[in-house]
């Protein structure tokens, strides 16, 4: 094997004074001239080590740290499809909902050198199915969050990359979903205890799975408990939407509310109060996810907790499952929701 020459000072200056003319970031071709060897060889001694001398590996390291030269990932990963990148999209970025989902999915990828890739759909199933056909084109599986696309989208996807979906049920294809009933069943029973008699439920948007699975678990829960259920629609699932369905509430006449989440909680209890309604005095009203800054209102947020975080976490280790075949892999993991008691639920006044 030909002995690599001695590095030329002179040809690393000159390429750092082209690269900064032109703008560009070093190749395997630059680290080559640099180290005076062959390209091919500055291609094993990065990808396979062992495959050089000792001398040639330190020659190559040196010139590629000097030109500042990063392997990309993608160009790497055109002979085997292999990016180790995942696809994430929620439906709503601004929603602190995702928060921990996105947390608890990278902190689970990244213990296996996985990278997330985010992308959002704006509640939208036609921006979804873009966003997600145009995330698969480089990363190895995808995650869906709460997604607002029909169930055909969703295992079509699934017939070409590995996916897996949160917050929503899709025959054949891996889901991760928080159980509501034991966080449901715990509020209404809490709110029964205290004197309410009829509950009103605020529903999220109309493409909501966990809306209407959530909406069934009220129902459930308030005919065992033998109280009135009714439900309400919201214009959108912000504070906003919160604010804007108050006076649906107080013409509804029910005494407790449980919201599709947690910012429509927030939202209806700063109208109820600008409106004189005191809290949970008049109206108990029960959130849902227990997202951060749920208990920063006054009174402090009630609120049924769903683990977002071991969702995401979940949702990555089936993906693993999938592409490495760690294992028959359930179609649909439920993880336990609970209740979170704090300070606008609670006992009835009537006068």
């Amino acid at each position: 094997m030909t002995e690599p020459r001695t590095p030329d000072v002179a040809t690393e200056t000159e390429w750092a004074e082209k690269s900064r003319r032109r703008g560009t970031s070093a190749t395997i071709y630059d680290v080559a001239k640099v180290a005076g060897v062959h390209p091919s060889t500055v291609s094993r001694a990065l990808s396979n080590p062992g495959r050089v001398s000792a001398k040639t590996q330190k020659l190559v390291e040196d010139a590629a740290a000097r030109l500042h030269y990063q392997i990309n990932p993608f160009a790497r990963a055109l002979p085997t499809g292999k990016t180790s990148t995942f696809g994430l999209i929620v439906a709503d970025i601004t929603n602190p909902t995702f928060f921990d989902i996105l947390r608890g999915a990278q902190a689970a990828a990244s213990v296996r050198d996985y990278t997330l890739v985010l992308a959002e759909s704006a509640e939208s199933a036609v921006t979804e199915v873009t966003a997600a056909r145009r995330v698969m084109a480089t990363a190895e599986g995808l995650i869906l969050a709460s997604p607002r696309m029909d169930d055909d989208e969703i295992r079509a996807l699934a017939a070409d990359k590995p996916v897996v979906v949160i917050n929503r049920e899709v025959k054949g294809v891996p889901c991760v979903i928080p159980d509501v009933r034991k966080g449901i069943g715990e509020a209404v029973r809490s709110l029964a205890a205290a004197g309410h008699e009829k509950l009103a439920f605020v529903a999220g948007p109309p493409g909501s799975w966990m809306s209407a699975h959530r909406w069934a678990g009220m129902q459930a829960a308030c005919e065992w408990s033998r109280l009135q259920a009714v439900r309400l629609e919201s214009i959108k699932p912000t504070v906003d939407g919160g604010r804007l369905v108050a006076s649906d509430v107080l013409a509804g006449r029910a005494t407790a509310v449980l919201t599709y989440n947690d910012l429509l909680a927030i939202g209806l209890m700063q109208q109820l109060q600008a409106a004189g309604v005191v809290v949970p005095d008049q109206m108990s009203i029960v959130g849902f996810d227990d997202i951060f800054g749920a208990n920063f209102t006054s009174p402090p947020l009630t609120t049924v907790r769903s683990p977002l975080g071991e969702c995401g976490s979940r949702a990555v280790t089936q993906l693993l499952a999938l592409l490495h075949g760690g294992g028959a892999s359930p179609q649909t993991l439920w993880v336990e929701t609970e209740l979170v008691l704090r300070g606008s639920s609670g006992r009835l006044l009537t006068s």
